[in-house]
This record gives structure tokens, sequence and C-alpha cells, in this order.
């Protein structure tokens, strides 16, 4: 594989870290060039991820097969060099600039982990320029005045997943694949749906997302608002209007902040207070596994005061807005502004404690009887920062995009076509978070 990375943010160099660590050698990822808007950024962390290298290679040095040593002759490396991996600027927005590196340094896979907004421009790059393609989530276009009840029709000129899945027949005839929502939520929740599914239950009925933990901030101030997340990302998933599934009514569409509840999360996340938010997962498992029964889908993550309170001010003073305002003689986005002055998830790990828990519940049948189970995978933040150098939000996503990635890279997970990863066998997933120590927990709750 000849992987290109858009967007070298705090994921993308998680993306990049792990890949590292599962192919050393370059045994299957045979070249990476690494872009952002910021050249300075994409350098930076070819910086990093040569420095692991380095690293990897002087480890291998001190390996060297006993007698060896007086001859120079060294435990192979593999390919430990720097050009592996390059870094080149990319203004994602203009697609063909993107389609023209992709072909000059014959890409044949983008991994798209730029901020949801220019998705859709890389998206489309990588099917003009002959790319496979994946993606950490999707694009969506909210109305101005949502119309909230049955149907997106009222709320959304461009509801999630739909401009990729109504492009699904040009990408098959082209032979290309296109994996969307590839990371933690949605991404590693989505395997373990499918894994219900195949192997859990005679009939899956429901499965409900849930995202929490108890990752804090040490030393916070009472009014701290931190964005665990990309900032642009947090603004649409939390304050667009959210949906879930069920088999009977549809997309039911609602406000933000609606479907509170309280959730056992295992220990030591103990409650968590869960809200609902516009996520993927609603749209692509209907989609997959409704053939195991699947009657009703949702998605719901938790969410501390002091952003929810901030968020509440943010979008009521208009700084959630996307259309430029002049301020003295200059145009500015707001929300640009906001993500811009926000505590960025890249720089904040050092400061918290604790973790996260994010998993599935399942509810359905299995011998006769209702079951139900919550499949989970935790990340410790401290474990995180220590192994990856980054908190545990950020790394947890890097890290289940990684292995979907490798799944593509070694042919395991092909198919012509646009997907998301609950079409694909589940099992291979598994496995490889087995062997990579990507932990996960199966707790049956009822059978």
């Amino acid at each position: 594989m000849r992987m290109m990375l858009v967007g070298a943010g705090a994921v993308g160099e998680c993306i990049l870290k792990v890949l590292k660590k599962r192919d050393p050698k370059g045994e299957w990822l045979e070249y990476v060039l690494i872009t952002d808007y910021s050249e300075e950024r994409a350098k930076e962390v070819l910086e990093h991820i040569n420095r692991c290298l380095k690293t990897d290679a002087e480890e291998d040095q001190d390996k060297t097969e006993p007698g060896t040593e007086s001859f120079g002759i060294s435990k192979p490396a593999g390919v430990q060099k720097a050009d592996r991996y390059e870094a080149a600027r990319a203004d994602a927005y203009e697609k063909s600039e993107l389609a023209e590196l992709i072909k000059k340094h014959r890409i044949d896979f983008v991994m798209d982990a730029a901020s949801p907004f220019v998705s859709n421009y890389i998206f489309d790059a990588a099917y003009e320029a002959g790319a496979s393609y994946g993606n950490l989530g999707t694009w969506s276009v909210p109305r101005e005045h949502p119309e909230f009840g049955i149907g997106f029709e009222g709320s959304y000129t461009e509801p999630m997943t739909k401009y990729n899945f109504d492009r699904h027949e040009k990408w098959k005839e082209k032979g290309l694949t296109a994996c969307i929502c590839l990371g933690i939520d949605p991404g590693v929740v989505n395997v373990f749906a499918k894994y219900a599914a195949e192997y859990l239950f005679d009939e899956l009925l429901e499965v409900h997302v849930k995202d929490g933990g108890n990752l804090q901030a040490q030393g916070a101030g009472k009014d701290t608002v931190q964005f665990g997340f990309n900032v642009w990302t947090v603004l649409d998933e939390v304050m667009n209007p959210n949906a879930e599934w069920s088999e009977e009514e549809g997309f039911r569409i609602e406000d933000a902040f609606a479907g509170e509840e309280e959730f056992q999360m295992p220990e030591p996340f103990g409650v968590n207070r869960l809200v609902k938010v516009e996520h993927e997962e609603v749209v692509t498992m209907p989609r997959y596994l409704r053939k195991y029964g699947l009657r009703k889908a949702s998605f719901k993550i938790a969410l501390d005061d002091n952003l929810l309170n901030a968020l509440k001010v943010i979008n009521a003073l208009g700084l959630r807005s996307t259309h430029p305002v002049e301020v003295d003689g200059v145009r500015v986005i707001p929300r640009d502004v906001v993500a811009a002055c926000a505590p960025q998830p890249k720089d904040i790990g050092a400061d918290m404690t604790g973790g996260m828990c994010v998993g599935v519940h399942c509810i359905g049948r299995k011998d006769g009887k209702r079951k139900e189970c919550f499949i989970y995978q935790p990340f410790d933040n401290e474990e995180s920062m220590k192994t990856w150098g980054m908190q545990a939000v950020v790394a947890q996503t890097g890290f289940g995009a990684a292995l979907g990635i490798e799944l593509l890279g070694k042919g395991i997970w092909k198919e012509a076509g646009v997907f998301s990863p609950e079409y694909f066998p589940s099992k291979p997933y598994m496995e490889l978070m087995e062997e990579s120590g990507l932990e996960y927990h199966v707790e049956v709750r009822r059978q």
C-alpha cells in the first residue's frame, strides 16, 4: 500500500504511530505521504515518525547476533529509512491539487483524517485519481431552521453518509474501495455490532452505542472547558440535530441534548450521564444489520456540564456559524475563531486522568431467550500518554483507524464500492485487536 494521509492533526499522527509499530519494515505499508494545510505541521509529524523509526533501528542494532559485532553485521532493520515517509502541504479544498499529489506519488489509498467539512473534497479527489479511501467520519449539512420529527428531510439538506453512499455504484464500477467511518466510534463499535450479530445472538434486535468513561482534567477550574476531540467535529456532532433509528418510525430527529439517560458503565467507569448526538452509526448499522433482525439503533455520549454550557453559549451567540462576518474590515468565520482559541486535543493529554470507555449495548435473542451484553473498548489515559504520547480520546480513535487500514492494506477487507466497517467480516478485525493489544471485553448483562 502507498498511502496519503490528509490531515496531520493529533489523530492523523496517532494513526501513523500505530501503523509504524504494526509494520516497522514496510512489508505491506510501502510508503506514506503526510499532508496537511499547514506544511509546518506535516513536517513536524514527519519528524516525529522519523524519530520513532530511528529509535526502532537503534533497538534492532542492539539486537545483533552474537559473534557478528566485529564484522559490523547487525540484525536487519528492514525498510527503516526516512524516505519511506514524506511530507507535503495540501489544501483539501483543492480537489485537483489533491488528485495531482495522489498521482505524482503513486498513492493507492487515501486516509482522510482532516476536518469533516472537507471530507467530500478528499473523497472525490481519491476517486478521480483512482485511489481507494478511508475516513474517520462524514460531513452533514443541517438546515438553518430544522424541523424536528420523522425523517432527515426537515432537518438536513445533506444527512451524514448520504454523499458517500450515493456514489457507491460509481466506486464499484471503477473497482475502488471506500471505507467510511473508520475510527473508534464510528469504527470499532461498528465492528462490535457486526460481531454480536454474527457470533453472539441468534437475532440482534437493538444496538445502542455508548461513549463515556471517567476522563477528568487534573487541576481544572470550575469553569474549565476542554474539547477532547477536533473542535469542529464536536461543534457539529453535539449541536446538530441528532438522530436515532427504529424499524417502525425510521429516523427520528430531535434537538441537541435530547434523550438524556444514566448508563452503568463497567468498572472503574461508573454511571455515565449520556445524551444523544448526531453520529453515523445510526445510519450505517440499519444499512447492514437489518438482515440480522435489527430494529433499533442509537448513539449517546457523556459530556461534562462545562462543555455542555459552553456549547449552548457558543450556539446562542452565533459563534458556531460557518458564514463569514466582518470585524474591522476583516472577514472571519466565527467557528474558525472558536476552533483556534479552544484548547487543542493534542495539547491536553498530560493534564488528564482516568480513561475512555466506548462500546455497544446489544439486545436480542439467543436460544429463544432475551439476551443483553455490552461490548466495549477501554482506553486508559496514563497508558496512552506513556505509549503514544497522546491523550486517550485521540489515541483510541487513531488505533481503531489504523487496524482498519491494515486490513484494507493487506487485502483482507476488500470489495469495490462504498462501505462502512460493519459490512466486512468482523472476526479479522477482532483478531487484530487481540494481536495488537487493543483491549476489548464482552460483558453479559442478561442471558
